[in-house]
């Protein structure tokens, strides 16, 4: 008699059991699946860009040539595969299984960039490759969980709390100086700066992403969210951040390594994103002291991956157009990245004829 129940109970159990196992093997070929491709757009759009390069302004200097290349559509086409690929496995598995699984994306972007683009990494640039995967999962395996809000009206009182709106403003501030002052001056030699940009613009852009994905799902579960300007003013705000990522991506993809590029962003677009979210949803209150010591970490050693891949990064081969032999080991010139005329010597009693040429990021 008293061990109906238990007996009525195990296949449910194990039912259960297997349902949950089911779904996160869902999200798991979903994450992965996500991760193939949005590696693999990342070389779909810089042969296109390439292409584009070669027939017209590069996107580095400001060209749009791009957008006219089909490959750079497929690239495109693809990456918003994976990305909606991503938001699905958040249906099915946690966060804690999906996020790091992002990392995945880094290896099979510089693993194709080997065969079909021919960059290649050095030893010490592979060490750095596994710093940033190893520091960026110790940091999302420890990120605070975050409470889901129920409304358009909850998530737009977080966003203008005093410490969310300091680190939008910051984020913002430091956008428009990387972009209207360090961009034409160090963008073509510094990937931090285009990258510095996609980054701090991309933790906003979740942000208001979360909030629209909030919208739609109560507006289909039957309470409509479309009359609320919030939910208009969020959307305006993820369209045009995502814009200015997409462009500065460009900008970084045509001018630097592809290997380079992917795993540096990925740390710190992952890296700030969850530093938003803690700061906006006032998660980092009911962490232990282990869980921000392992975050803390978990930064620095993103912060080392990133500084040991950008020391070790291996420059594009230049175009004949861009470099060429100087005429004189002792006084040559160059035009700089802002445009400016720079000069270099040794001897003054030598003319100023000899006149060379080159790329601005040819000695970083």
């Amino acid at each position: 008699m008293d061990s109906s129940p238990t007996n009525d109970g195990l296949p449910s159990a194990a039912s259960s059991s297997s349902a949950l196992f089911a779904d996160n093997l869902k999200g798991l070929l979903l994450a992965v699946a996500s991760s193939a491709f949005i590696g693999a757009s990342f070389i779909f759009k810089k042969k296109g860009l390439k292409r584009a390069g070669a027939s017209g302004a590069r996107a580095g200097v400001g060209g749009y040539g791009y957008l006219l290349e089909p490959l750079w559509w497929i690239g495109m086409i693809t990456m918003i595969v994976g990305e909606i690929s991503n938001f699905v496995a958040y249906m099915f598995a946690p966060a804690v299984l999906v996020t790091p699984l992002g990392a995945l994306s880094i290896i099979v972007s510089a693993v194709l960039a080997h065969f079909f683009l021919k960059e290649k990494l050095q030893r010490m640039g592979v060490l750095g490759c596994v710093l940033c995967i190893v520091g960026s999962t110790v940091i999302v395996l420890h990120a605070p969980e975050e409470k889901t809000p129920s409304s358009v009206e909850q998530i737009w009182n977080l966003a203008t709390q005093p410490a969310f709106l300091l680190y939008a403003a910051s984020a913002m501030a430091v956008s428009l100086v990387l972009m209207l002052h360090c961009s034409p001056r160090y963008g073509q030699a510094n990937i931090m700066v285009y990258l510095g940009i996609c980054s701090a613009i991309g933790s906003l852009t979740v942000m208001s992403i979360k909030a629209v994905g909030i919208a739609i799902k109560l507006t289909v579960e039957g309470i409509n969210q479309a009359g609320y300007f919030q939910t208009w003013v969020f959307a305006m705000v993820a369209i045009t951040c995502i814009i200015i990522q997409l462009i500065y991506l460009n900008k970084a993809l045509d001018t630097f390594n592809t290997a380079v590029v992917s795993p540096i962003y990925y740390a710190m677009f992952t890296t700030l994103t969850i530093f938003a979210s803690a700061i906006m949803f006032k998660d980092w209150s009911g962490q232990s002291a282990s869980s921000i010591a392992s975050e803390i970490c978990g930064i620095i050693t993103v912060l080392s991956g990133t500084t040991v891949l950008h020391s070790t990064r291996e420059p594009d081969p230049p175009s004949s157009a861009d470099l060429y032999t100087p005429l004189s080991p002792k006084i040559f010139w160059h035009i700089q990245g802002n445009g400016e005329l720079g000069k270099h010597k040794n001897d003054d009693l030598l003319s100023a004829e000899f006149i060379t040429v080159v790329r601005p990021d040819y000695f970083t």
